[in-house]
């Protein structure tokens, strides 16, 4: 009963890192991140990007990319996760779906991101101690391998 518990709360806190990023919710983003002694641990790989360390510098980035994105979506497949006492990882792919308000024609976009999410339980709440995102750059060449 208690690792469905766990594994209920995990997804939780999974979900609640995409909808606040949907939301452009900074206060919600960096209540999903790892602090205290966690803090300097804490890291993140956004796509095309250097990996960011350091719950500071990582939550700079959150809030540039917040203040630039003026439309996001995510639609998650093929989520997997695995607990390992009070870490956890969860494995997914990121079917996003992006606009451009600001642009007459209201520019779309989509792609697809394969991400890793390290959760570390910290007074009983599973938090995100690392987000790592990887394009996929041509979806067919993936489905064949």
């Amino acid at each position: 009963m208690t690792r469905a518990v766990n594994r209920a709360d995990l997804d939780e806190a999974h979900a609640e890192f995409y909808a606040a990023f949907e939301a452009g919710d900074f206060d919600r983003m960096s209540a999903v991140w790892a602090d205290g002694p966690y803090a300097a641990g804490v890291s993140c790989v956004h796509p095309g990007w250097t990996m960011l360390r350091g719950r500071d510098e990582v939550l700079r980035s959150w809030a540039l990319i917040m203040a630039n994105t003026s439309y996001i979506q995510f639609v998650l497949t093929d989520v997997e996760s695995d607990v390992y006492g009070d870490h956890a990882v969860v494995t997914c792919k990121e079917n996003v779906l992006t606009a451009d308000e600001e642009t007459e024609a209201g520019f779309l976009a989509g792609g697809s991101i394969v991400a890793t999410n390290v959760f570390v339980r910290a007074d009983g709440e599973w938090r995100l101690l690392l987000h790592h995102g990887s394009p996929v750059l041509n979806g067919a060449d993936a489905e064949e391998e």
